[in-house]
């Protein structure tokens, strides 16, 4: 009997540990990564230039970019800054999402492999096979290959504002709504459902949700950052987002697209997203429980946590759907009215205590 398997693109190498940036250059030698020492690193204009005056010495044939702005034209100015300087091993981004999302495009653009070096934990894109970058449209994604290797320094985790950490908790959390909305519509739709991918953004999730310490534990930091790698995964077994995005995205881009000069964090917004949604799914136990743990966190569960009032709230919720056409969640599911999205973000409160 044949036996059958696939394959899963996943990094060749994940090391997340505090001091995991002072070994970068054995990392990637012992790894086959960069034999050479010939390395196109990826920064940004501000704590990138911080990052290079530190480790940069370790690295002497290595070449640095401040061209990842976290924009298509920056990303593109990257590939081509690269192109023209020379022969490389791989590009190795090196900075929170923005930047290594212009890593990812451009490390593409030019045919290398990506390392990406996470300074931050804000969402699960360090490990993702999507650039999400701004454009004259306000904001595109793109396909791209896994990172190649993953190092996650959580000394220098620390160092970054502890909002970022908490945004990280909020993009995986939201995972048990996104699952919950890739089977909903499988019945719905008959769409269908990757179960592996499923399970793995379904578990990281739990997996943050019920741990018991907080953002200053290396257990707990650890805990995260697998998680968002694992998300990351996730969607490479999909070959979507599925399984990482449902109407807690949906909500999130709303925010975006409906206030762009006062959204918050991506992730602060699609746990409150992800919260709700799953109120709206009639499962209150499960959002009471992810409110609980996004306040443990310092993270907002209502909106007027982020600045936004009840009907601007209720604008957010009302657009979501026409951010991701063709998508199927709870939102389109019971395609509520603003009347009723009041009534039920009314309950909801209730449910969770203001």
């Amino acid at each position: 009997m044949p036996v059958l398997t696939r394959l899963i693109p996943s990094p060749l190498v994940v090391d997340i540990r505090p001091g995991a940036l002072d070994d970068l250059a054995a990392i990637l030698s012992d790894e086959r990564i960069s034999p050479s020492g010939r390395l196109a690193f990826a920064i940004s204009n501000g704590s990138g230039q911080v990052l290079r005056d530190r480790f940069g010495p370790a690295f002497p044939g290595a070449d640095w970019f401040a061209d990842a702005d976290g924009t298509i034209d920056g990303a593109v100015r990257l590939a081509d800054s690269i192109k023209q300087s020379g022969r490389y091993d791989a590009v190795v981004g090196v900075g929170g999402g923005k930047v290594i999302d212009c890593a990812k495009y451009a490390a593409a653009r030019v045919g290398l492999p990506l390392v990406a070096v996470a300074t931050n934990l804000a969402n699960d894109g360090l490990c993702s096979p999507v650039a999400t970058l701004d454009n004259d449209a306000g904001r595109g994604s793109y396909g791209v290959p896994n990172p190649i290797g993953i190092v996650i320094d959580l000394d220098v985790i620390r160092e970054a504002p502890v909002r970022y950490v908490r945004a990280g908790i909020g993009d995986v959390i939201c995972k048990i709504s996104a699952v919950a909305d890739w089977e909903l519509s499988h019945r719905e739709t008959g769409e269908k459902v990757d179960g592996l991918a499923a399970a793995m953004a379904r578990q990281a999730a739990e997996a943050v949700l019920r741990h018991p310490g907080g953002i200053g534990d290396d257990t707990f930091l650890t805990t995260l950052a697998e998680a968002l790698v694992l998300c990351g995964i996730s969607m490479s077994v999909a070959g979507d987002s599925r399984p990482a995005s449902g109407a807690c995205h949906e909500i999130s881009h709303a925010f975006d697209l409906r206030f762009p000069k006062r959204s918050a964090l991506h992730g602060e917004q699609c746990g409150l997203g992800g919260a709700f949604a799953t109120f709206l799914r009639g499962d209150r136990e499960t959002a009471g429980q992810m409110a609980d743990v996004l306040r443990h966190h310092g993270l907002p569960v209502l909106p007027g946590e982020i600045g936004f009032d009840l009907d601007e709230f209720v604008q957010a919720v009302d657009f979501a759907p026409q951010t991701r056409p063709g998508r199927y969640t709870i939102l389109e599911h019971l395609a509520l009215t603003t009347d009723q999205i009041k009534d039920m973000y009314a309950d909801y409160v209730k449910a969770i205590g203001s």
